[in-house]
């Protein structure tokens, strides 16, 4: 079943059919056993008739209170990656030991006001000359450090600021519309397949300049390796989004431009389609 946030209140989708929950996010989401919570829901719940059009109409980025957090170096590509846009500054080799190390790379991404959702903008920097997303699953883990659902992160990230010096990454990953997630949140019984594929595709004038796809098989960190490590020291009373990180990378020849299309896919958890554009 999947949650959505609209601006006519939260709605649940299962079977085809459509809920309204009159209940807050933050409240809503931040329990354990989601699922089971939401399936005894669904006996005390009329669905709505209008449920899918105001998905549609009025989506939200499924998010209250919530801190976004990110892994990174948690694919082979990105790891080559980094340590392609790093080289110039000589650091290469950080992301080298990251990968192979026991202690993972998490980092702060967004607090939620900076965070949009389907079909919003999505800003690049004006600093950066090296612009790109990074598509990614990403976790809904509440107060206890449980996982409880899923949904599709986009990470933008200014390569070429990181590039200069990996100290450099919070300027490189977090500033206004630096993130998006959505369409909403996939709240499943069972831990999601590891067969599941993301698929990123984009778009520049309506003709397609990048389509990859991956498994999320191919992460060599388990989510739950990555959830106990951030969770080990740090306290979320609203539960947190941990975006997992990417194996689909752009070749290093290529940059966003202003009105680029991306739209990422996941299996199950469906489409998050954003509109690159500039702070003003």
């Amino acid at each position: 079943m999947k949650l959505y946030r609209t601006l006519s209140g939260n709605i649940l989708e299962h079977e085809n059919e459509c809920y309204l929950i009159n209940q807050g996010w933050n409240e809503m989401v931040n329990r354990d056993n989601l699922y089971g919570y939401l399936e005894n829901l669904l006996t005390s719940t009329d669905a709505i008739s209008d449920g899918h059009r105001l998905i549609n109409e009025n989506l939200c980025a499924p998010i209250g209170d919530q801190e976004v957090w990110a892994a990174g170096v948690t694919y082979l590509r990105s790891k080559t990656a980094r340590m392609e846009e790093s080289s110039i500054s000589g650091s290469s080799s950080f992301y080298d030991h990251v990968y192979e190390a026991l202690r993972p790379e998490l980092f702060y991404k967004s607090s939620p006001g900076n965070v949009v959702g389907s079909n919003d903008l999505v800003h690049i920097r004006k600093d950066s000359k090296w612009n790109v997303p990074e598509p990614e699953l990403t976790l809904f883990i509440n107060k206890h450090g449980n996982i409880q659902g899923y949904t599709i992160g986009n990470d933008m990230s200014s390569r070429s600021i990181e590039g200069e010096n990996p100290l450099y990454l919070p300027q490189a990953k977090v500033y206004e519309r630096s993130a998006a997630l959505g369409p909403g949140l996939l709240v499943l019984k069972h831990p999601i397949d590891p067969d599941t594929i993301i698929n990123m595709r984009i778009f520049r004038n309506q003709k397609e300049v990048y389509n990859d796809s991956v498994s999320i098989r191919q992460m060599k960190r388990k989510h739950n390796e990555l959830v106990d490590f951030l969770y080990a020291e740090n306290a979320f009373t609203f539960g947190c989004y941990l975006m997992t990180g990417t194996c689909l990378v752009p070749p290093s020849e290529f940059t966003l431009q202003i009105n680029d299309e991306i739209l990422i896919n996941i299996d199950g958890i469906g489409l998050l389609r954003n509109i690159v554009g500039i702070k003003k």
